[in-house]
């Protein structure tokens, strides 16, 4: 096909001129993205002397699941593994029921229908370019908690655009376009009751913003009276396990309108999905027909197998109450021994992580626990360099929590 010449354009060699000109003695060379260094690299020198101790590393800095993926699910993955044709962005229409009916027996929330849901490929790729794929650009203005996930900034990064970190709604600013929010938090495991929700849902209306909730240890909740709630406040009964969390699309937030909001969830946590990236979107159906529509474009499609296994997985209550208290035992033995060294837990009401501190800079903190063999995360990763917190993942065997609660007690004085 022959293109016709646009006397508007650059030449080849005009644009080959330009690229140079752009970058230096590099022709070939693209614009190199601004991102922060990948924070969990600087941990080496700590992880290095937490191996050095007699009884081994107990590495709690990551949340990545230890137990094994649930017999239902890996038996319909294996039943899916004829998979020749390509799947649908969309999800099958098997996958997309199962999602609206996990909303409403799992967070009391009734979704318009299928149209309201997405599957995606893990939650991390869809918070990353959710900003990309809902047309934001440089010097769009995103907003993210104070003590955050590092992927809300990066997404940000991605475009240019400008990350502003603020919790309190009524100092959002003027021109937010995109409004993250991550209830139950990570690191700080820090939950938003229903005034909260309804708090932020307001603001973001009044500024015309796009407002995302990132609820993926919603599963996991242990102190209902910290956010105002209990399972008989719910409505939901029993269904929803002992200490239901509110979700950003709950009928006391919205009022019925789910304009403008959406909420994300993974089946990492919950499942020991981690492996499969199994995640998905539900909210204001507008919204998830654009994002849609871009990932067709992309091709970000969750496997078939995966999405298989993703059903059985959402149809399945068992495994998660399990997977929940063998979390809880551990949530246990851990915080006990933490306050029995010395160690003051703050938020962590919800979630896979304890947020703890001793009132000192988080690298003191983080090189007195490598000491014990303890491998924690930093504050430094989620809230700056002035962070006197350690994050500490609840994501270790029994007996490496074991080990890391008896060197904890030990170290007492």
């Amino acid at each position: 096909m022959v293109v016709p010449a646009d006397p508007t354009a650059e030449t080849a060699v005009g644009a080959g001129a330009a690229a140079v000109a752009r970058n230096g003695d590099r022709p070939h060379a693209g614009r190199a993205l601004s991102l922060p260094d990948f924070p969990w690299d600087s941990l080496a020198p700590f992880a290095a002397r937490a191996r050095a101790h007699a009884d081994g590393i107990v590495d709690l800095s990551v949340g990545s699941p230890v137990d094994e993926t649930p017999a239902v699910v890996r038996d319909a993955l294996v039943a899916a593994t004829d998979a020749h044709a390509y799947p649908q962005t969309m999800g099958t229409l098997a996958l997309r029921e199962a999602i609206v009916r996990w909303y409403a027996r799992r967070r009391g929330v009734t979704l318009p229908g299928t149209d309201a849901v997405l599957p995606t490929i893990g939650s991390k790729e869809l918070v990353a370019l959710l900003p990309l794929l809902l047309g934001l650009g440089r010097d769009d203005v995103i907003v993210h908690p104070r003590t955050a996930y590092p992927t809300y900034s990066v997404g940000a990064a991605l475009l240019g655009a400008r990350a502003v970190a603020e919790d309190d709604p009524a100092r959002w600013p003027e021109g937010a376009r995109l409004i993250w929010i991550n209830s139950p938090g990570n690191p700080d495991g820090a939950v938003l009751g229903v005034d909260g929700l309804r708090a932020a849902v307001l603001r973001a209306r009044e500024l015309g913003a796009v407002l995302v909730n990132d609820e993926c240890y919603a599963e996991l909740g242990w102190e209902p009276e910290r956010w105002g709630e209990s399972p008989a406040d719910s409505g939901a009964g029993d269904s929803r396990g002992p200490a239901p969390v509110p979700s950003i699309l709950d009928p006391r937030v919205i009022d019925g309108d789910a304009t403008g909001l959406l909420s994300v969830y993974s089946l990492s946590k919950q499942s020991n999905l981690a492996g499969y990236r199994a995640a998905f979107l539900a909210g204001d159906p507008a919204l998830v027909r654009q994002l849609l529509e871009a990932r067709k474009h992309l091709g970000l499609i969750p496997p078939a197998p995966v999405q298989a296994a993703m059903i059985a997985a959402l149809d399945d209550d068992a495994h998660v109450a399990a997977q929940r208290e063998i979390y809880r035992a551990r949530r246990d033995a851990l915080a006990g021994a933490l306050r029995a060294s010395g160690f003051r837990i703050d938020r962590s009401e919800a979630g896979l992580y304890l947020w703890a501190t001793r009132d000192e800079p988080a690298l003191d903190t983080l090189a007195a626990l490598a000491e014990l063999g303890i491998l924690a995360a930093p504050g430094t990763f989620y809230e700056g360099e002035g962070s006197r917190h350690v994050r500490l993942a609840l994501t270790a065997t029994d007996e490496r929590i074991s080990q890391a609660a008896a060197r904890l007690r030990g170290s007492v004085r």
